[in-house]
């Protein structure tokens, strides 16, 4: 590769995708030197990432913190049935009592429905008008006063009233409340309808802006791909409110450090716990599961809530988290972990549902694994399981293939991996040093690695929004889009996380939903973008590499100058000129008044059109 070259292999390998002068900057600093960089993140300035995250404060709260403030459905009921007081924080009490107040009416709901009286559907429609009229009377008389005097007026509300007022604002009143709101009012206000959404919007939201504007971008690759291999899903129940914790605190903490400790980590984790259902499993031979009987002639029973061992923890750590499909445990080793794991549970989730061990739960008695008997020594036997699955040779080689797999080929070359390995293994599974041995090495600099790799949806909307330098005020639209893609943030159901290879995301329908994207991407018709074509053709960057001084004509009317135009933004969004078959189908399409609508009689619709198809082209689905 040139020097060119290799600055771009790295920038569409080690980021979500170069943005207009991140080519320049990578070579001035040094490509080997821009990623020994990116190897350390805490030494990197995030000035822009941290001011556009400054409003989402869920991402620091604690898991107490998160429940308390945006109460999920058991602690509502608790305060309904008046066995938990509500909180004496204005904006937190007015959540509260208008959760409370949707609950009742839930439940008064039911009840007729249990004795059939169904209501008349006609009688609901007209209720629900006279609901979105008074919403809307109420949200102009709201609009009329003093910003600072806003909330004040909602939490003066009646409770009924305030309830019907959240739920059946619309928009554009909705939209302009809210952004004049402070953060912790304007995310009272999302609760008082919808708590668990808040929690998981902000951090679906925080994911984008980071992937997005975040100047350590290694870091949020190795975050993203962490997290996929310790996958948790978002919307099991409870897991809203661990994922915030989770990537903060077990993931991006422990991204570059050694593996055994992130292997812990996510062990002891409320999300991991949960989610694989480890926090119920309890040892048949416990003592929870065998209280002494009070009556000494009669046998004793399970005690309540006994649910037995779980084994789905045992069987994930190794297949997925360690040993891999094709590790060499059997059945028995699976059934011995999960002996291991027992007594590893949560605290009730009112207290902030960390983790502790619980030596009634724990199954008594030595364990094999491997091979390997393991006394009986309560946490510590699964601390010891932990270290000798971290440390194992098919471990090594699992990790470090699915690292080469992500990037440098979804077939990654053999004698990479086993040096990788042997890196793990002498190293003692430092990550940040099984890295750098493979950017490194000649398999990663191939000439058969450069835009080898297809995006994932999520590496495409990404570097779209970076290759356009466009403007994202709130990403809050952006999740949807990538669940119509086929990857909704957090959201893997399975424990096996989403797959990095091209099989798994090229098809037609694919490539439809991608240019459909980029389409309505240059267009400007998702909220809270700000896309500017003309912005983009203008910057430096793109005249600097082989047509300098030639944008002047394209920028102030591409029409005149279609050709230049199209050569600038191929020049900087893929970063050089296109194969000849993209590059005649793009001109084609161009040329094709159905497709281009018109653009050529109109400036900007011009450089949106040719923006869309140069983002969908094949060059630039690959990284």
């Amino acid at each position: 590769m040139t020097e060119e070259h290799r600055a771009l292999h790295a920038l569409n390998r080690l980021t979500f995708g170069p943005r207009p002068g991140d080519l320049e900057k990578v070579m001035a600093i040094g490509v080997d030197d821009w990623i020994e960089q990116q190897l350390h993140p805490q030494e990197i300035a995030n000035t822009a990432v941290d001011t556009k995250l400054v409003g989402l404060r869920t991402l620091k709260m604690q898991t107490r913190d998160l429940v308390q403030i945006f109460p999920p459905n058991n602690l509502v009921r608790l305060v309904a049935g008046g066995k938990m007081p509500l909180p004496a924080d204005p904006l937190r009490r007015a959540v509260y009592e208008v959760q409370v107040s949707i609950y009742q009416d839930r439940q008064r709901q039911d009840q007729l429905a249990r004795e059939g009286k169904v209501p008349d559907a006609a009688a609901k429609a007209k209720l629900d008008k006279q609901n979105q009229d008074a919403a809307a009377n109420d949200a102009d008389k709201l609009l009329a006063l003093p910003k600072e005097k806003r909330m004040a007026s909602i939490l003066a509300m009646p409770v009924e009233d305030r309830r019907i007022f959240v739920a059946n604002i619309k928009d554009p009143q909705r939209s302009r409340l809210l952004a004049d709101l402070p953060a912790d009012q304007g995310e009272a206000f999302l609760a008082m309808t919808n708590p668990y959404g808040v929690v998981t919007g902000e951090l679906q939201q925080a994911k984008l802006l980071r992937v997005v504007y975040s100047e350590r971008q290694l870091e949020e690759v190795m975050t993203d791909f962490w997290f996929n291999h310790f996958n948790v899903f978002l919307y099991k129940d409870l897991d809203q409110y661990f994922l915030a914790s989770y990537e903060r605190d077990v993931i991006r903490a422990h991204a570059f450090g050694r593996f055994e400790d992130l292997l812990v980590a996510t062990a002891q984790s409320p999300a991991m716990l949960f989610y694989l259902d480890n926090w119920l499993s309890i040892g048949p031979k416990s003592i929870a599961a065998n209280p002494p009987s009070k009556n000494p002639k009669s046998p004793a029973q399970p005690g309540p809530g006994f649910q037995g061992l779980n084994e789905n923890y045992g069987r994930e750590l190794m297949e997925l988290h360690t040993l891999s499909v094709d590790g060499g445990y059997a059945q028995r080793d699976v059934t011995e972990v999960a002996r291991v794991f027992t007594g590893w549970t949560l605290q009730p989730i009112e207290q902030g549902a960390a983790f502790f061990f619980d030596p009634r739960k724990h199954e008594p008695g030595p364990k094999t694994v491997l091979g390997q008997t393991f006394d009986e020594g309560g946490v510590n036997e699964g601390l010891l399981v932990l270290h000798l699955l971290a440390h194992h040779p098919k471990t090594a080689r699992f990790i470090c293939y699915k690292l080469a797999q992500r990037f440098v080929a979804d077939d990654p070359p053999p004698s990479l991996v086993q040096r990788m390995s042997q890196k793990f293994l002498a190293s003692d599974g430092d990550i940040r040093g099984v890295l750098r041995t493979m950017f490194k090495s000649p398999e990663f600099w191939s000439p058969k690695a450069y835009r080898a790799k297809v995006k994932t949806p999520l590496e495409f909307v990404a570097s779209c929004l970076r290759a356009t330098a466009t403007e994202v005020s709130n990403p809050s639209a952006l999740p949807g889009v990538l669940g119509r893609m086929g990857m909704p943030l957090y959201q893997m159901a399975p424990p096996t996380g989403y797959k990095m290879v091209e099989s798994a995301w090229m098809n037609s329908d694919a490539l439809l939903d991608r240019l459909n994207f980029a389409l309505t991407l240059s267009q400007g018709q998702i909220g809270g973008v700000s896309f500017d074509a003309g912005r983009l053709l203008a910057l430096g960057t793109l005249t600097s590499r082989g047509f300098p001084g030639s944008n002047s004509a394209a920028v102030s009317d591409p029409t005149q100058g279609q050709e230049t135009a199209l050569l600038l933004l191929e020049n900087g969004l893929i970063n050089g000129i296109p194969s000849p078959q993209t590059q005649r189908a793009m001109r084609k399409e161009l040329d094709d008044p159905q497709v281009a609508g018109g653009a050529l009689d109109n400036p900007a619709k011009t450089l949106s059109t040719m923006t869309a198809l140069i983002l969908g082209s094949p060059e630039f689905q690959r990284r």
